[in-house]
């Protein structure tokens, strides 16, 4: 039997948890009963005050090692982003060029099914005159509202027939895209998964990373990994981080993810009104970047927190911090509070209230290690690369319903 072609279409190569775990499904299911390739739109973005290039992320360097193929469509630079990078719609439609679109043609022509990862790339491949070919949309967030013209241009391939099916990562991802009029019987719900070898409690990883910082070892610990973008909430955080580090004289604070740097002249703007006449706490915050060892990162923590304001659905710092045993303290957004219910703590976008809630999660820890480590495979990317790949193939073989039409706008 002939192998199943898929072609995975992203706006860009960039540090994010989706991209993440698409280049994961890729790389799980690409071998005997499946081929993947990639196409990117951008070979490289501007995103969280750095400027990414297609060859230096990890994902690309990932999925080029294991054989997959990966193109670009555009080479050059994509110039500032947007205000609000949450928000970014990708390019316009009339932005493609005609080479641009006989180079998309080629390659869905050569694919048996498209996975678009978010609905940015639909504006593309819902251009004229392209080869027909089922797409599943890969849906990440639990504000389609928030996404401006990307989420017209999902609904418009829905309503065209290209979008066969919906992956939506959480339960409030479908939620949200099934109000925002995606046909229900088109969304998916396939939980994220980790590599639950790679992610786990590892004592020699600890001690190693907390003297490399100087922290001593029973000295509480929080990870904050995220983009620097707005719906992340980063101003909570520095201010719930001056409280925590006022009233543990031991403490410290992980910054992790694409901007959260010293060279981020507005993280710097946002450390200095938050710590306020307070600037000496900031010895005991490290900003660290983007990291390929984020197992180790969350080795060394004890607690990893996300204050989001909007967008989350599922998020994957949440999961990779917990299998590594670091206690969750999140907002109540998007599945948060199903993630972190029995795990964590829940916690209101009130830096008093977060900046205790992380000194408590710090002092149970050993409280909640049974019950992170009875779920462990509850979030298993094994379980999670396995539903994909029936996915996939049920859409090749028609075993998934057509939508009904959309109805006519009043």
């Amino acid at each position: 039997m002939s192998e199943l072609r898929v072609l995975s279409v992203y706006e860009g190569f960039f540090s994010g948890g989706a991209r993440i775990l698409h280049s994961d499904v890729i790389l799980g299911l690409h071998g005997a009963a499946q081929e993947h390739a990639v196409l990117s739109i951008q070979g490289e973005m501007h995103r969280e005050a750095t400027r990414q290039r297609l060859e230096d992320d990890a994902c690309y360097r990932a999925l080029t090692g294991a054989g997959v193929p990966v193109s670009a469509l555009r080479r050059g630079e994509t110039g500032p982003p947007p205000p609000d990078p949450a928000g970014f719609g990708g390019p316009e439609p009339e932005d493609f060029s005609a080479e641009e679109l006989a180079a998309v043609a080629r390659a869905t022509a050569a694919a048996d099914v498209v996975l678009s990862l978010k609905e940015q790339p639909l504006a593309l491949l819902n251009q004229a005159g392209l080869p027909l070919r089922p797409v599943v949309v890969c849906l990440h967030r639990s504000d389609p509202e928030n996404q401006g013209a990307a989420l017209d241009a999902l609904l418009a391939a829905v309503e065209a027939g290209r979008v066969r099916a919906g992956v939506c990562c959480a339960e409030s991802t479908r939620a949200a895209y099934a109000a925002a009029g995606v046909p229900a019987e088109l969304l998916r719900v396939i939980p994220n998964g980790v590599d639950l070898l790679r992610f786990r409690p590892d004592p020699v990883q600890r001690a190693r990373w907390r003297a490399a910082l100087g922290v001593d070892a029973g000295a509480p610990v929080v990870v904050f990994a995220a983009r620097y973008a707005g719906m992340k909430n980063v101003p909570l955080f520095l201010r719930a981080a001056r409280r925590f580090l006022r009233q543990e004289p031991r403490g410290h604070v992980l910054m992790c993810g694409a901007g959260m740097t010293a060279d981020n002249a507005d993280l710097r703007a946002d450390i200095g009104a938050a710590l306020g006449s307070e600037p000496w706490l900031a010895q005991r915050m490290s900003l660290l970047g983007v990291r390929c060892d984020m197992e180790a990162v969350y080795a060394a923590a004890d607690v990893v927190s996300l204050t989001s304001s909007s967008g989350e659905a599922a998020p994957l710092c949440l999961i990779e911090g917990m299998m590594c045993g670091a206690v969750p303290v999140a907002t109540d957004v998007g599945d948060c509070a199903a993630l972190v219910a029995g795990h964590g703590l829940l916690a209101p976008p009130d830096p008093a209230v977060v900046a205790a809630a992380w000194s408590e999660a710090a002092a149970r820890g050993t409280e909640f290690a049974p019950a992170l480590e009875l779920n462990r495979e509850r979030f298993s990317r094994t379980r999670m690369i396995a539903a994909y790949g029936t996915l996939i193939e049920q859409v090749h073989h028609g075993l998934v319903p057509s939508p009904a039409p959309l109805p006519e706008p009043f």
